[in-house]
């Protein structure tokens, strides 16, 4: 593997965030020291997100508002859910969801999401989860330039800080642009823990390439079908 255990004990959580389990080892990454410059690669792959976003855009504009007066319509707060992640090189940026949360979800602090178990998910929420709707509004942040089609999904800074506590060398997802899906979810998902998902972060920036990406893209369609791994 390319994450090392140690018997140190952990820096303790901070009040405002809450995990569903105990973060009681601590992991050393594999360090990527400075990445290999990949021009060809990012053109083209930066030439794919604009133009297929705004593809997808236009063609989903009818949907997209139907999703969003439906979500309106069902439970108290906004469509639409805009939270702050960190991009690449750290550089914050807001990314926005249809929400499928109840409208105070966080009222008692920061909270990693549970999947399927989570009793902030509303019913509507739920099928949008599983089938991946709620993402079509980061299409947006794809045509203009703060996230990527495929690329380590983007977290939040007190995330950021609380796993880099126990994960150390977490904060190498952020030498790539984030994604809207990524290696790690067609590999586990949600199911994974940070400590697992790191690995296959990890891996992809490190063989990044149109292939793969390609494939990543094809894996996630077959997994918005059969809802493997979508919550």
């Amino acid at each position: 593997m390319d994450i090392h255990e140690s018997n140190q004990p952990t820096v303790d959580q901070p009040e405002t965030v809450i995990l569903p389990y105990e973060a009681d080892k601590e992991y050393t990454v594999e360090p990527l020291g400075e990445l290999e410059k990949k021009p060809v690669y990012d053109f083209s792959k930066r030439l794919f997100d604009v133009v297929v976003s705004l593809f997808f855009m236009i063609l989903l504009a009818i949907p997209m508002l139907v999703i969003a007066a439906l979500v309106w319509c069902t439970s108290k707060g906004p469509a639409l859910y805009c939270q702050e992640r960190l991009g690449l090189n750290g550089k914050p940026f807001n990314v926005i969801k249809f929400r499928t949360m109840v409208y105070d979800a966080e009222k008692s602090g920061a909270r990693w999401s549970q999947g399927d178990e989570d009793t902030r998910i509303t019913k509507v929420g739920s099928l949008l989860r599983k089938t991946r709707l709620d993402e079509l509004p980061q299409l947006w942040c794809i045509f203009f330039g703060t996230m990527s089609f495929v690329g380590p999904r983007p977290e939040r800074k007190v995330f950021y800080d609380q796993f880099e506590n126990y994960i150390h060398g977490f904060r190498q997802r952020l030498m790539v642009m984030p994604g809207l899906t990524g290696w790690a979810q067609i590999n586990g998902g949600y199911n994974l823990r940070p400590e697992e998902k790191i690995v296959y972060d990890v891996e992809y920036i490190k063989t990044r390439s149109l292939w793969l990406d390609i494939k990543i893209m094809f894996k996630t369609i077959a997994i918005v079908f059969n809802h493997e791994g979508a919550k």
